[in-house]
């Protein structure tokens, strides 16, 4: 049986964390590619493991009145992992923001160290009881990054939003999209951009994805997705709305 290790290295300031994995058969969608809500999760759970290992569990933090959500997200698709692959997930948090986090990652194939996925994210210090931005500044409890690097991927930031965007599907939100901080989980997202898009999309040769969160979505709401596809740009921006208030925007480019 195949051993999958997860180890840090660097110093206290410019500290990375590797976590090896298989893409499992289950993982991946029709075309035997690893699923943007299977991306997502290993994304967001190596960060979280992260932490883990250096003693900032969630427990620790909600007991010390934080909590850390994800804000926005770009990912570049060098290759897309495949059903099987061996990878190991990189990820390192870069020197702060004024505002919030960064956390930068790579995905590699474990046996040839051939670049897979690259890309970047933003994450906010949060009261977890009264959902209020916190300071970064705040944060003692561990050594700030110092690690200051150019993530290969379009950059973060606002996604432009088209005022002809079309209605694709309306989708209530299950009991099973929901996580322990009693919202969707950010990963659930990349279910529903791939499943607002018609078939021909779906099997398309991707290369970049953006995706920010805006609004927490709760069991029982409906979200309602809206597209609007630019072919001669090859990108389709979706976003997610529940009634009026915009949940997540997001782009998706191919070749």
């Amino acid at each position: 049986m195949t051993e999958f290790k997860q180890y840090h290295d660097g110093t206290e300031t410019e500290l990375k964390f590797h976590s090896q994995t298989c893409i499992y058969f289950c993982q991946c969608d029709a075309m035997h590619r690893l699923s943007f809500f299977e991306l997502f999760r290993i994304l967001s759970d190596a960060a979280v493991e992260d932490y883990n290992q250096r003693g900032m569990s969630w427990q620790m933090l909600y007991e010390n009145n934080f909590g850390i959500l994800l804000s926005r997200q770009s990912i570049r698709f060098h290759k897309m992992p495949m059903a099987n692959q061996k990878i190991t997930i990189n990820t390192w948090e870069e020197k702060s923001q004024p505002l919030q986090f960064v956390r930068n990652f790579q995905i590699v194939d474990t046996e040839t160290n051939e670049i897979l996925v690259t890309g970047s994210s933003n994450w906010l210090l949060v009261n977890p009881n009264t959902h209020r931005i916190l300071r970064l500044r705040d944060f003692t409890i561990r050594p700030e990054s110092t690690i200051q690097t150019e993530p290969d991927c379009i950059p973060t930031g606002k996604i432009a939003v088209p005022e002809d965007i079309t209605l694709l599907y309306s989708r209530p939100i299950w009991y099973s999209d929901v996580d322990g901080n009693g919202h969707m989980n950010n990963a659930r997202y990349g279910a529903f951009v791939i499943d607002a898009l018609p078939a021909e999309y779906q099997k398309k040769d991707f290369t970049d994805l953006r995706i920010n969160y805006s609004k927490e979505a709760m069991v029982g709401q409906e979200i309602q997705l809206y597209g609007k596809f630019l072919d001669e740009e090859h990108k389709v921006i979706i976003i997610g709305k529940q009634q009026d208030q915009v949940c997540f925007e997001c782009e998706v480019y191919w070749k």
